[in-house]
């Protein structure tokens, strides 16, 4: 296959430069917002609890295994808090630290192949797109696994563009170590989009040799084997059940926790996961035709397609998961970034995003008083709305449109130099007043609340209320059940039979800390 690839590589100057806005967008207040739960309180009490046990190759949630992801990123957390204490930062650190190496990976990539100034904003692209932001600043799998699927995708193709073992070799031990983050899918996306690819030119020996090169297996299996040979030996059938079948093939076959949706989900959730990068997704997309002529675009289409396809299919549908087909976007938009036609469709999906920001409080307002929101839990909660959201919030919020609106007028730069400045007032906006808000609306009674009752210590349980955060910032395990008279019990206000006799620690919007009396 001929290579692309010029002699331009980017220095490790150019190389820490190209890594700068990455760190600070994802790393900036990266702890100020509450554990949001159900998966970051998930993800983090696991952790601690690994950390209390001493039990690094089995994960319990509240004293129960936890079966639902493989265990990197528990080790990856743990060596985190164990350096930087308990707390929400350390709990997400890892995933931002891999999203700033998916990020800067895609712009190192671009560098040699579509020159200096793609990469640049290919790497903004990523750090900066509304779905990279939201998971690559979360205490979940998901940033690992994209960052590893990224570094073995491209690999891939530098395999294939060169014919070199180097990156084959590589590319094996991304996947092992994608396998160790997530599963099955970190095998899955790069060996059906690498078959695909090689299926449109004939290619067959070429993909075979790559598939089942014997020093790359070995690399795979020596990574990911030895955790899944213990956790079987360790938990058995429970774990084929737990892991396999219900994570995995369940996940698959049907929609699990009320997550499904049509088979158009992902088309409306790609526009979005982009912002505010939508209409050069969309100008993208309409040069499929003439950029799969060229070999490195037909990759790139391919992994996106397949990934889109594929979830769009699966019974289980979640926004994060077409993350997974977004990255080869990031260098497709800053491909096609000269090919606007109108610029007010470039700036409008951006605007509009940071008009619903900023009214974010009064919308919330609305709902509530309109009696759009029924459930009486989130109404105690949202009643908490305008002494939060305040003058300030407004302030802030309205002085980022209104500098985002000037930028448009700025004509003597292209059209997507001026995306890429109001890109980064959103991700400040996002990082340092949209997430706290949020945060503190809907899991700041949640964590005082474990506050609380550590303070007054004894055995708590969670009581007809899933919040696994009250767990972690409690510093104890709190199983899911009725609580025996005397014990603590983090309920909901509107879940409290009224034929059991509690007596109130802590009330803040729909949360309550109570102890069960005699």
């Amino acid at each position: 296959m001929s290579s692309s690839v010029s002699a331009a590589r980017p220095s490790w100057r150019e190389l820490a430069a190209l890594t700068l806005l990455p760190a600070i967008l994802l790393l900036l207040n990266l702890g100020s917002a509450p554990l949001f739960d159900v998966d970051e309180g998930a993800f983090s009490e696991a952790t601690r609890e690994m950390l209390e046990r001493g039990d690094f190759v089995s994960t319990w949630l509240n004293g129960m295994p936890r079966f639902d992801k493989p265990i990197l990123i528990y080790w990856l957390q743990a060596l985190s808090v164990s350096l930087f204490g308990v707390n929400e930062w350390s709990f997400r650190l890892p995933s931002a630290l891999a999203a700033i190496v998916w990020c800067v990976a895609v712009g190192r990539f671009a560098w040699p192949r579509f020159g200096r100034e793609a990469a640049q904003l290919a790497t903004l692209v990523g750090a900066t797109s509304l779905g990279v932001f939201v998971i690559g600043r979360a205490a979940t799998a998901d940033s690992l696994l994209n960052c590893l699927l990224t570094l073995a995708m491209t690999d891939a193709w530098r395999h294939l563009e060169s014919g070199r073992k180097a990156p084959l070799r590589r590319m094996f031990l991304w996947i092992g170590l994608g396998v160790l983050t997530k599963g099955p899918i970190a095998i899955a996306i790069p060996a059906i989009v690498t078959l695909l690819f090689c299926a449109t030119r004939g290619e067959w020996r070429r993909f075979l040799r790559a598939a089942f090169d014997p020093l790359g297996w070995l690399i795979l299996l020596a990574v990911a084997a030895p955790w899944y040979i213990a956790a079987l030996m360790i938990h058995g059938q429970a774990f084929i059940d737990g892991f396999i079948m219900k994570h995995n093939v369940g996940r698959f076959s049907g929609p699990m926790e009320g997550h499904g949706g049509s088979l158009f989900y992902y088309l409306l959730i790609v526009p979005l996961l982009l912002l505010p990068w939508t209409t050069l997704l969309l100008r993208a997309l309409g040069e499929i035709r003439a950029g799969s002529a060229q070999p490195l675009q037909r990759f790139l289409w391919i992994w996106f397609g397949f990934v889109l396809v594929f979830f769009s299919f699966s019974g289980t549908k979640l926004p994060h998961y077409a993350l997974y087909g977004c990255t080869p976007l990031f260098l497709l938009i800053a491909l096609h970034r000269d090919k606007i036609k109108r610029e007010w469709l470039a700036f409008l999906p951006p605007l509009l995003l940071l008009a619903f920001l900023a009214a974010l409080p009064k919308l919330l307002e609305y709902a509530l008083a309109s009696g759009r929101v029924t459930d009486p839990y989130y109404m105690a909660q949202l009643a908490r709305v305008v002494e939060i959201g305040g003058k300030a919030y407004a302030a802030i919020s309205v002085a980022a449109l209104i500098a985002a609106i000037s930028l448009t007028f700025w004509r003597s730069e292209p059209v997507w130099r001026r995306l890429s400045f109001i890109a980064a007032i959103q991700a400040v906006l996002l990082a340092s007043l949209v997430t706290p808000f949020v945060g503190e609306l809907l899991q700041g009674p949640v964590k005082r609340a474990a506050l609380v009752a550590r303070e007054v210590g004894g055995p708590a349980v969670q009581w007809n209320f899933f919040q696994p955060s009250f767990a972690v910032y409690r510093g104890q395990s709190a199983p899911m059940r009725e609580p025996l008279p005397g014990e603590l019990a983090l309920t909901r206000f509107d879940r409290l039979p009224p034929d059991i006799p509690v007596e109130t620690l802590f009330a803040e919007g729909g949360v309550r800390l109570v102890r069960r009396l005699p």
